[in-house]
């Protein structure tokens, strides 16, 4: 999976501004800091929708840009920003688990109004989000 980094700005009294060193134009803003990779991939997602993303620069050559150190001088911070491809497309998968936590699953997704699958997926997203 591609991910990009993202330099996360933070002024006090102001939403977190997130921009992509390597896709000019491309920002998002997050008023609590637990948004921020969420509020970021769908940034990238509305960007890959209409463009096509260029290949990742890696953290060194991150870093070593003089303006991003300036910004992490300054108090700014790096992240990891998985892509998702925003692909609407529903695809069957076969998957397997062991027998009580298909039970859990299924007992939670009923308790939340989800199908297996909505739940599974929305499960999939934060853990995705999380690795950043």
């Amino acid at each position: 999976m591609r991910a990009y980094f993202a330099i996360v700005h933070k002024e006090p009294n102001s939403a977190f501004g997130i921009s992509f060193p390597d896709l000019p134009g491309v920002f998002s803003a997050s008023d609590e800091e637990e948004d921020i990779i969420a509020n970021a991939m769908e940034a990238l997602q509305l960007f890959g929708e209409d463009s096509n993303l260029p290949e990742p620069s890696p953290v060194e050559r991150i870093v070593a840009r003089q303006d991003i150190r300036d910004d992490l001088a300054a108090g700014a911070f790096l992240i990891r920003v998985p892509f998702v491809d925003n692909d609407a497309r529903v695809v069957r998968a076969n998957v397997t688990f062991e027998a009580g936590v298909l039970r859990a699953i299924d007992e939670t997704a009923q308790r939340r109004g989800l199908t297996r699958s909505a739940f599974l997926a929305s499960c999939a997203r934060r853990e995705i989000e999380a690795a950043g």
